[in-house]
């Protein structure tokens, strides 16, 4: 009995596994895969399904495939941009095309192969392989593709910065006799050549062919290429200053684009209700199966118990029974699972949706108050220099602090986000935390003063001089932690507790505590505290202030450094907050930095520099800034103009703004290193999530000065580069 068994599952398996070999080990099943995944843009895992998918056909002598897949590789790799691999793989397929009958893909992998040399600047041997392929086309007497492929081949030319082939081509485009074949290549043919005829400023010709683009459009009412040309006539008109024109051509491809976007969401709508339609119909036909096949096995089992000797009838309907029971159950507990899996996949993906829209959100909102935060703290540090009437410095003073309180607030959101998106990198560098904590405790003197505090520092004598970690943000938690315990004590003790908790070989582990004697946290509001706007309770907020986002970044700070925060706290009695952090020790004796000296008026007395700004209010309040310091400052408000000034004037240093109409300020930097390398840039910036000091640094800026900026940190920046 159970070698016969033994016999039927093995029987089964190979069966399961020939079928799933069968269903795995396919040309159909690795195209699908390689889609599927060029579709995700997950380029590595297309390419090597692909490759399965021509050693599929190389093991199974598929010569016309194999090279329909040779030439598939290719394009994979020229989208890349690695023209190398992909011209290897066209001559492949071009290769095994010369064995069989001709076709489009021999064409268009011929073709390829000179928009890959065009791409590489070998313009020769690309021109004899366009040729080839319009040969070949006529061969096979296919017309309609061979203006497709000079479209490409002009593409090609404008994407290797040859406008000038590239608008020869276009040219041989549009003059061929009009058909509904041709109708779309030759809109993008004049739309082509009307951004070409624009970027060689030749306005006349420019508008001529846009408008030629938008005709025969209008023949196949190509929305999305219809809103593609009206921006391209906008921006047209915003360069030459017809600013109603752009406006009015602006606000219809706005108009497009939201329409365009309905019809999508509509689509969206339409096709999901489809694919839950097909899924459930699927698995109604599936249950359906299984509960026939299930019918099945009892039946068989029933009569094979039927012929089994009487002896064993009872022992075996007993093991059946179990065995139904249990089979019913096991598909039960399955189905189960399987359906929650789903719900939770669900709630993940939509959980993991609104987190990054919320960090969008909140990053693009932060960083456009920068630039009209940068003109009132500009405009107000310049009203306060100026004299102001005794009754009216209250007021700026006021203004200052709101202006300050803005920052500080949008700084702090965009920490979190930092935090969050996990774009806050870890440092690893030498610091003295003994020293680091003295810094921090004189600098909160006046504040522990003010509340009349008694601020007293303890450190453990045996924690080492010299540790390794990230003392930036080391320094964030503790000024945050001390300075809500300054700010919720009045007339009492504030302690802070640095010891070395244990030391082993290189690694020491270093103890931390802020203890006060303040107003305390209710107990029901202890885990609420570390969230973000929050502050215990809305009575709190208004009597003390502040953002309520200092102990997120401290809670999201400490877990980051590899640490958990801990809080006890009694209403009326203090708090007490508690974390321990790991640090390498440094053996080696820590360089002495110098301090560097603040800057002089001096140093920045008849210097000249060329600011590039486009938003007039900043304009006017860093050329006032610059001229309070008798800085000679000339304007320009665009990378363009700014590139062709420096060609034949020198500055002393150049202030450039990195988000610029046309080509912005990282592209202009670029350019104007290619012939001066010595005049300072720096870099004016409402520095975002995406942003970061090394980013901008590497286009060729000497420095960042990022807005709203602190009038003296803005003097000292550009003073040291005058010493």
């Amino acid at each position: 009995m159970k070698y016969c068994l033994f016999i039927a599952v093995c029987f089964f398996n190979s069966l399961l596994y020939s079928q799933a070999k069968k269903n795995t080990d396919s040309l159909t099943y690795y195209n699908k895969l390689a889609n599927s995944n060029l579709s995700n843009k997950k380029y590595n895992q297309a390419i090597f399904y692909t490759e399965k998918s021509i050693n599929f056909c190389e093991e199974n002598g598929k010569k016309e495939n194999l090279a329909n897949q040779t030439f598939k590789l290719g394009k994979i790799y020229y989208n890349q941009g690695k023209f190398e691999d992909a011209l290897k793989n066209f001559h492949k397929t071009v290769s095994l095309f010369d064995t069989l009958k001709p076709s489009c893909t021999k064409v268009l992998a011929l073709h390829y192969i000179g928009a890959a040399n065009t791409a590489t600047g070998d313009y020769k041997t690309a021109a004899a392989y366009y040729t080839k392929a319009a040969d070949l086309l006529k061969e096979l007497n296919i017309n309609d593709n061979a203006q497709i492929l000079d479209y490409q081949k002009a593409l090609a030319f404008k994407t290797n910065n040859d406008l000038k082939s590239a608008a020869r081509t276009f040219k041989t485009i549009i003059k061929k006799p009009d058909n509904t074949a041709n109708i779309k290549t030759k809109t993008d043919a004049y739309y082509q050549l009307g951004l070409i005829e624009s970027q060689l400023k030749r306005n006349d010709s420019t508008i001529i062919y846009f408008n030629k683009a938008l005709d025969y459009n209008a023949k196949i009412n190509d929305l999305p290429k219809k809103a593609k040309i009206v921006l391209a006539i906008s921006q047209y008109y915003k360069q030459n200053k017809n600013y109603d024109l752009a406006y009015s051509y602006l606000d219809e491809h706005y108009q497009l684009e939201n329409y365009l976007l309905k019809l999508k969401n509509a689509k969206i709508d339409l096709d999901e209700y489809e694919k839950f339609k097909k899924n459930q119909s699927l698995s109604n036909s599936i249950k359906k199966e299984s509960e026939e096949k299930f019918q099945l096995k009892t039946y068989r089992y029933s009569k094979l118990v039927s012929i089994l000797a009487i002896a064993l009838i009872s022992i075996l309907s007993l093991l059946s029974l179990a065995l139904y029971k249990n089979n019913i159950i096991r598909n039960q507990n399955n189905l189960l699972l399987r359906e929650k899996n789903k719900e939770l996949i669900l709630a993940k993906n939509k959980a993991e949706k609104a987190s990054k829209a919320r960090s969008e959100f909140l990053s693009t909102v932060s960083h456009e108050l920068r630039t009209p935060l940068n003109a009132i703290n500009g405009i107000t540090h310049i009203l306060l220099e100026d004299k102001p009437k005794k009754k009216q410095l209250k007021y700026l003073e006021s203004l200052k602090f709101s202006g300050n309180y803005l920052t500080t607030f949008i700084n702090e959101i965009l920490e979190i986000n930092k935090i969050d998106s996990t774009k806050a990198e870890v440092e690893n560098i030498s610091f003295n935390l003994k020293e680091l904590l003295f810094n921090i405790q004189s600098s909160l003197k006046e504040l522990a003063t003010a509340n009349k505090n008694y601020f007293n520092l303890e450190i453990d004598k045996a924690i080492p001089d010299n540790l390794i970690g990230d003392p930036t943000k080391l320094s964030q938690i503790i000024l945050n932690l001390i300075n809500n315990a300054l700010k919720f004590t009045q007339n009492g003790h504030v302690n802070v507790i640095a010891k070395l908790y244990s030391q082993e070989e290189d690694n020491a582990t270093v103890y931390f505590e802020i203890v006060d004697t303040g107003i305390g946290i209710p107990e029901d509001k202890l885990q609420s505290v570390f969230e973000s706007f929050s502050q215990g309770s809305i009575e709190v907020n208004r009597k003390y202030g502040g953002t309520g986002l200092g102990l997120t970044i401290v809670k999201k700070l400490i877990e980051l450094l590899g640490g958990e925060i801990k809080l006890k706290s009694e209403v009326g009695k203090g708090s007490t907050f508690t974390f321990k952090l790991n640090f390498k020790i440094n053996n080696e004796p820590l360089e002495v930095i110098e301090e560097v000296k603040p800057y002089n008026d001096k140093q920045l007395k008849n210097k000249s520099i060329l600011l590039i700004e486009d938003n007039k209010i900043n304009q006017m309040i860093t050329r006032k800034m610059l001229e309070n310091k008798n800085i000679t400052c000339e304007i320009v408000d665009n990378g363009e103009d700014a590139v062709e000034l420096l060609k034949i004037k020198r500055f002393d240093m150049i202030l450039m703004d990195v988000h610029l109409p046309g080509i912005n300020g990282t592209t202009a930097t670029k350019l104007i290193r290619e012939f001066d390398k010595a005049t300072p840039i720096i870099a004016l910036t409402a520095i975002s999530l995406d942003e970061n000091r090394d980013m901008l640094l590497s286009f060729g800026m000497d420095d960042v000065i990022t807005k709203p900026f602190v009038p003296d940190d803005f003097y000292s920046t550009i003073a040291k580069f005058f010493n």
